[in-house]
């Protein structure tokens, strides 16, 4: 079967991790018979600068098409690539595991999986200018709340069974109340333990002990701040892969940003970006019911795994590694197996 993935190498350092992920994406496609039809489309920055727009209606066709889709980081028009993607596809679950992983020195192990609600809060984009002041609406609902906390409640029972709701209803009573109480209804019906957290004793607790989370169930800011911080108690953003899912469409993504400064110098850490095909494949092979895409994922993740262990890590993880070797090594290492 051919599965038709949109890829939208994005701005900055994106197209240099992007061809490092898709060199080990040919060991993987001749390891198990997988046929991918990656077809690629512009979005970002440079293509708003080329053609006057962020993200064309070819690009949103094309993801519209495709089986699933994958992007590497945007810069400045992030609000009207990824944002705008999320919404037109109602991708209202964004995934983020963030775990330790071998040689890659570290603030604290940790082993959580943020699931962010995406759709909605501040990122709805509903910014006013009026009488020299700006305003922005926040907006929660009871719809997205239940649904999201459904994904948390589904996760945690694949794993330890807890799953912590961070919010800040002390300060923010309707919006972030109505998250907390309308999550802890929904999370009734399944077996895991549930406790609460504001916001900002949460960042804190998550340094000191990240032991004490498992699932994180969190709001569309607070999600997006938190995940980058507990990537880089890991270790490195260079290291955190996510998904945006919905009903029938997903796209995923590395979770750092462009990082203009270290463009075109071949020392981009590409572990996110290969890190995120890996979760679109068990996506896919779960949608699919397709076992060699299952297996893939997991050969993917353990040579990742055995790579940094031999020492291919970038200067940003502690390594002197350039961006197309670890593509290189990781062809090498599947095609061996």
């Amino acid at each position: 079967m051919v599965y038709k993935i949109a890829w939208i190498k994005g701005d900055g350092i994106g197209p240099e991790i992007s061809d490092a992920a898709l060199h080990v994406i040919e060991a993987l496609e001749s390891k198990y018979n997988l046929n991918f039809n990656i077809v690629f489309y512009e979005a970002g920055d440079y293509c708003l600068s080329k053609i006057g727009i962020a993200l064309p209606s070819e690009t949103i066709e094309g993801f519209r098409s495709a089986d699933a889709a994958i992007k590497g980081p945007v810069g400045e028009t992030s609000m009207d690539v990824t944002v705008k993607l999320r919404q037109l596809f109602d991708l209202y679950a964004n995934i983020r595991p963030i775990k330790n992983f071998p040689t890659i020195e570290c603030i604290r192990n940790i082993d959580v999986v943020i699931v962010r609600e995406n759709s909605e809060d501040l990122y709805k984009g509903l910014e006013f200018e009026f009488d020299n002041m700006a305003i922005a609406l926040r907006v929660i609902s009871d719809y997205a709340t239940r649904r999201i906390a459904r994904v948390a409640g589904e996760i945690a029972n694949k794993r330890s069974g807890l799953v912590t709701i961070i919010h800040k209803s002390n300060v923010l009573r309707k919006t972030c109340g109505l998250f907390s109480k309308v999550a802890k209804e929904e999370l009734s019906k399944y077996h895991v333990k549930v406790n609460e957290m504001y916001v900002d004793a949460a960042s804190a607790l998550l340094i000191r002990s990240p032991e004490r989370f498992d699932v994180i169930l969190t709001t569309n800011m607070f999600g997006d701040i938190l995940s980058d911080e507990a990537a880089q108690i890991a270790g490195s953003l260079g290291i955190g892969p996510s998904a945006n899912l919905g009903e029938e469409k997903a796209l995923f993504e590395p979770i750092h940003g462009a990082a203009p400064d270290i463009a075109g110098k071949n020392i981009a850490n590409p572990y996110a970006m290969i890190l995120s095909f890996k979760m679109l494949m068990e996506w896919l092979g779960e949608r699919k019911n397709d076992q060699r895409l299952k297996e893939a994922a997991s050969t993917l993740e353990s040579s990742v795994v055995n790579a940094l262990k031999m020492g291919y890590k970038t200067p940003d993880i502690g390594g002197n590694k350039k961006t197309n070797e670890i593509g290189c090594f990781l062809y090498k290492l599947i095609k061996n197996l």
